[in-house]
């Protein structure tokens, strides 16, 4: 198969030779390589690589792929970073508009109608920058005569793989892992990879969020090589019965490789006492369902306990193959009758932040150590949980919210408010993914490969579909794929409030703000296990949940920290106190994105925000509403949230 172009403006292309999504399991040969946290079967790709920018895809250097290429013109770049970052191109910030707008006439693929396909609308696009990497590399003596797959955890926005001068791929999501077999074409020594970076595609209309738009390679690459039995998936069930008690564990793996030998499946308590001991013979899937365990110690934001799970993988002869550590907890989220949510039997008040991956000088190439200070400045002000706006997160977030307790909203890469919101007016008429055929399958991939990399974490209390992307049937699709797993968490999602009319509920509302003109379909049914709402006045939410409610409330965005703001927070924390329906919510947000430079007047290093790169169109100081200034120093409103998230932490 060869490389199309075309692609970039087919919505319903969106992954060619892309591996399925999987559990981010870590995979180890031994006990020694998992304490030291460094695989055999792994090969770090990141650091300096030859690149070139083009500024069109016009302009791009055919063939910039083939090994014999001379690259003496190519400069270097780090990966992972932000093509912007290394002066390339020009830094722009943008919210509620799409960057085009007003320069270039773009809609949506088939929005308009089934037979408006915008052909050539990205791949003869004049802003469409195209980044080219190269990377020349041995294979790490452990990973040869294996099969060799390359991740790459993030790339914006639409990646074009080949090695060795033969094509490999092509991937959109920019977010969520990207996995490619490289094994046909994968040599000893002398391999050259090539990625072409293409900055939009149709993906440009459901990655339209309130950020920097940034291009490029952004987060890690790796070679993982393939042990000869491999576990290639890992579905981790702990339920916990009615009486908050006790619980059962069920395990699902999918292998690969060689059908022999032994799966041996542990799990230890915190204390690193057995609990479980049972070996299985090796198959195509192995599974163990509704393992008793007696008086659990149950996970929760106060006591993040979890288990040990270990597996191994033995082949014929009891030799060691394969390690998979993997650390759970037991904890239930359910709707009571009453329509409150509980926690383990308890009721659940989210004390939340929305969270940017963002680094003042790296933009969103977060690094380990700015996790980790995210974490202590959560622990700090009594910040109990977090949603990945609007994107999943890296994969060591994960990790470090299932092991200190934060609640998370896991969300999908989806955000469309350019199609549907003008003007501050509802206007949906060329709304992607609405109930667009040829837009379904692009966002249930998106929920599936969520849903797929991130089952496993204890923190995760809700899947959400995304963020201000309106409503239509392909929600319904999103939200019908997280159900039938039956994982038992709750889905979220907030645009539903936007097609409903919500007179009887919050009679101070005015309908036609929230029902555009001519009436939609009510989705209200079929989204949400929760009524959601941004920035809804408490007088308002209190009227709500006057009205008998039939959903619990929250507000997955309010206390929209502009400036020096948070102001009017008690009035929000007073209403958990006199309704049980009502949990709490997320503070939009948690951290500046801004970039540290060095002023040319005064030489120092200081902060510049949306609007100061010379970026038009921009929502300028939009980007400076986060409870910390964006070298994580915090602001004065996170004594507001110390104190009022204390009151009921």
């Amino acid at each position: 198969m060869d490389a199309d172009i075309k692609w970039l403006d087919d919505p319903e292309t969106f992954r060619v030779n892309q591996l399925p999504a999987h559990s981010d399991h870590r995979y180890y040969g031994n006990y020694a390589e998992w304490a030291a946290n460094n695989s055999r079967f792994k090969q770090s790709l990141n650091g300096q690589w030859q690149f070139k920018l083009a500024k069109s895809p016009q302009e791009r250097l055919k063939g910039f792929y083939e090994t014999n290429l001379n690259t003496a013109n190519f400069d270097e770049i780090e990966v992972p970073s932000e093509i912007e970052l290394s002066d390339y191109a020009q830094n722009n910030y943008i919210n509620t508009l799409i960057p085009w707008e007003g320069k270039i006439y773009r809609r949506p693929a088939y929005a308009l109608s089934a037979d408006d396909d915008q052909a050539g609308s990205f791949s003869e696009g004049p802003d469409n920058t195209v980044g080219m990497y190269r990377k020349t590399f041995d294979l790490a003596p452990a990973l040869r005569g294996k099969q060799v797959r390359v991740r790459f955890e993030g790339v914006e926005r639409a990646m074009y793989l080949w090695l060795n001068g033969h094509f490999i791929g092509y991937a959109e999501d920019s977010f969520t892992p990207s996995e490619f077999d490289l094994t046909p074409y994968i040599k000893d020594e002398g391999n050259v990879m090539a990625v072409e970076v293409f900055k939009h595609c149709t993906a440009s209309w459901i990655e339209d969020q309130d950020m920097f738009r940034f291009s490029g390679i952004f987060r890690s690459v790796e070679l993982l090589a393939q042990p000869v039995t491999h576990i290639e998936d890992m579905t981790i069930r702990p339920t916990l019965d009615d009486n908050y008690q006790d619980g059962h564990f069920s395990l699902h793996l999918k292998m690969a490789g060689e059908a022999s030998g032994t799966v041996h499946v542990m799990v230890k308590d915190a204390d690193g006492d057995s609990l479980f001991d049972q070996s299985l013979p090796v198959k195509d899937q192995v599974d163990l369902t509704d393992v008793n365990f007696i008086n659990v110690h149950l996970w929760d934001n106060h006591d993040p306990y979890l288990y040990q799970l270990l597996v191994e993988v033995r082949d014929e002869n009891g030799e060691l193959v394969e390690l998979v550590p993997y650390r759970f907890g037991f904890r239930k989220i359910e709707i009571s009758p009453d329509h409150v949510v509980l926690l383990n039997g308890k009721r659940l008040i989210i004390n939340g932040v929305n969270r940017h991956e963002w680094d003042d000088h790296r933009g969103r190439s977060v690094t380990l150590d700015d996790m980790r200070s995210d974490i202590k400045t959560f622990h700090a002000n009594n910040i109990n949980a977090v949603r990945t706006c609007h994107y999943p997160d890296q994969i060591p977030w994960y990790y470090l919210c299932d092991q200190n307790g934060i609640y998370m909203m896991a969300e999908n890469n989806l955000e469309s408010h350019a199609t549907w919101q003008k003007l501050g007016a509802i206007e949906p008429s060329y709304n992607v993914p609405g109930s667009v055929p040829q837009w379904k399958d692009v966002v249930v991939d998106r929920a599936r490969s969520n849903y797929e990399t991130f089952k496993n974490h204890t923190a995760i209390l809700f899947w959400s579909l995304g963020n201000e992307s309106f409503a239509g049937d392909n929600m319904v699709a999103m939200q019908k794929l997280y159900k039938s797993h039956h994982d038992g968490r709750l889905v979220h999602y907030e645009g539903v409030c936007h097609t409903h009319d919500y007179s009887k509920q919050i009679p101070s509302l005015d309908p036609k703000g929230y029902l555009p003109a001519g009436g939609t379909k009510d989705y209200r049914e079929e989204l949400s296990d929760v009524e959601s709402w941004m920035y809804l006045p408490p007088k308002q939410v209190e009227e709500y949940l006057k009205n008998n409610p039939d959903k619990p409330f929250m507000e997955c965005e309010y206390m929209h920290d502009m400036g020096n703001s948070d102001g009017g927070m008690g009035s929000y924390i007073k209403l958990l106190d006199k309704y049980p329906q009502y949990f709490g919510g997320f503070i939009w947000d948690f951290i500046d994105q801004a970039l540290a430079v060095k002023d040319p007047v005064s030489g120092k290093e200081v902060m510049r925000y949306g609007g100061d790169f010379d970026d038009r169109h921009s929502d300028y100081e939009f980007s400076g509403d986060g409870l910390m200034f964006a070298d994580r120093t915090p602001k004065p409103a996170m004594q507001e949230v110390r104190y009022y998230y204390g009151l009921h932490k």
